[in-house]
């Protein structure tokens, strides 16, 4: 669905890495069709500053995002989606994903346990 997305729409923002993590962005958007808001991604002018994983969960989820303005750095380098190397390999651990999860469940005032419901 993500390379679909990616190479059959045109999307109004464009990346600034080159990587992105499918395992990441498959969580995300488990969650976002549960219902499970998330905070909004930082944007400079069209380029996604902050947030690149939760933009692409929103879009296949059909879900809106704040966007928050961001600056450009030195270090900011456009990147069209075409180059866009989406890995299969998780870059998160148990212990982080945990982590994760707690913030969610704190940020959407639910319990932890109550999300971990949600997500069996």
């Amino acid at each position: 669905m993500i390379v679909k997305l990616v190479g059959a729409a045109r999307l109004e923002l464009s990346p600034t890495h080159d990587r992105l993590c499918f395992p990441v962005i498959k969580r995300i958007y488990r969650k976002m069709v549960m219902g499970i808001k998330f905070r909004g991604i930082k944007v400079a002018d069209t380029l996604i500053i902050d947030g690149h994983h939760r933009y692409i969960a929103s879009l296949l989820a059909n879900v809106y995002l704040d966007r928050f303005p961001s600056n450009i750095t030195s270090a900011t380098k456009v990147i069209s989606w075409e180059a866009v190397e989406f890995v299969e390999d998780d870059w998160d651990t148990e212990a982080k994903i945990r982590l994760l999860n707690k913030a969610d469940a704190d940020y959407n005032g639910i319990s932890l346990q109550r999300l971990n419901q949600l997500l069996e």
